[in-house]
């Protein structure tokens, strides 16, 4: 008697979970829950793994280490933290630092974005307050894997990385372990690879900013990344007008103009760093900046709901 051996039906098997502040999802296509339980729980191991590397809210994390010894001595870290930093730095170099990890020197009591907030600071505080940003003062010495911020009282911060880099390496690890297709979604931040179990694309969702619950537009995508931010997210109404929580390092001031920016590439950690500069530099010099480097997209959605885009987005 010849037995045939059947395939266990293809499902998408998701979890969804707060790490590193935010909700993360976890999908996994598979044909049995329990080993797809087991994968989401390697990814969710891995991310907290990285949470406590890069938070700021542990005293013993790498990040605090090197933002106690600022301006007194170098911090030796592990690999990936340094690399993490240093393509950090290599991404402030590109957009001119419009993208810059010594952010956390920002005070954040006059930044707090609740409704204690009733005024922006004038332009001569604001400006005072970002005196000790600039990515150019942090010192890597690859020889002994260590770091160093060259004047007392910088921070660093991955607030504007630390999601994408944590999706990506979930992505790595749920791979090397064999799950052929799924999606880590970190926040709106989130990398996809393979098929649904339906044999079609993933079909990704882009927020609209005037009702973030809403969608304005999808994406078919596969081993791709894509990442939102906008002024929806976190924002104070000052006398009527609202305020991104995202502030231009050079002014102090939140950036205006622009209601969200989504970025759509190869990599979440690449997405997720490149929706704040593109915010920050404007809609004009921001797709410029994205028209230039190669696989690599954007679409922004201006205060008057106008929408750009760079030259090779279709919408679906």
């Amino acid at each position: 008697m010849q037995i045939s051996s059947i395939k266990a039906q293809q499902q998408e098997f998701k979890r969804t979970m707060k790490l590193m502040g935010n909700s993360f999802e976890i999908t996994v296509v598979a044909g049995d829950k329990y080993w797809a339980d087991e994968r989401i729980n390697d990814a969710v191991n891995e991310i907290k793994r990285i949470e406590k590397l890069l938070t700021t809210f542990d005293d013993n994390s790498q990040t605090n280490q090197i933002n106690k010894e600022a301006g007194i001595s170098a911090v030796k870290v592990d690999k990936e933290v340094f690399d993490l930093i240093k393509r950090s730095i290599k991404i402030s170099t590109i957009t001119d630092g419009a993208f810059d990890i010594t952010y956390g020197s920002i005070d954040k009591r006059l930044w707090n974005f609740d409704k204690s907030m009733t005024a922006l600071p004038d332009k001569a505080t604001a400006k005072s307050m970002v005196k000790l940003i600039n990515y150019r003062n942090v010192i890597l010495n690859a020889d002994n894997c260590s770091v160093m911020l060259k004047q007392k009282g910088m921070r660093i911060g991955f607030g504007g990385i630390g999601k994408g880099y944590a999706a990506e390496m979930a992505k790595a690890l749920l791979k090397k372990n064999g799950v052929e297709s799924g999606i880590v979604n970190a926040s709106g931040d989130l990398t996809t690879w393979g098929l649904q179990s339906n044999g079609k694309p993933w079909t990704i969702g882009v927020a609209n900013p005037n009702a973030s619950h809403e969608l304005f537009s999808y994406l078919d995508v596969t081993d791709m990344a894509v990442a939102t931010s906008g002024n929806y997210e976190k924002f104070v109404m000052i006398n009527g007008k609202k305020y991104s929580h995202t502030i231009d390092p050079r002014t102090g001031l939140p950036v205006m103009g622009i209601k969200s920016v989504t970025i759509i590439t190869l990599n979440a950690e690449i997405a997720d760093a490149m929706t704040t500069p593109v915010m920050i530099m404007g809609i004009r010099a921001g797709l410029d900046l994205i028209n230039q480097i190669k696989d690599i997209e954007a679409i922004v959605i201006d205060d008057n709901n106008a929408v750009y885009s760079s030259n090779n987005i279709r919408f679906t």
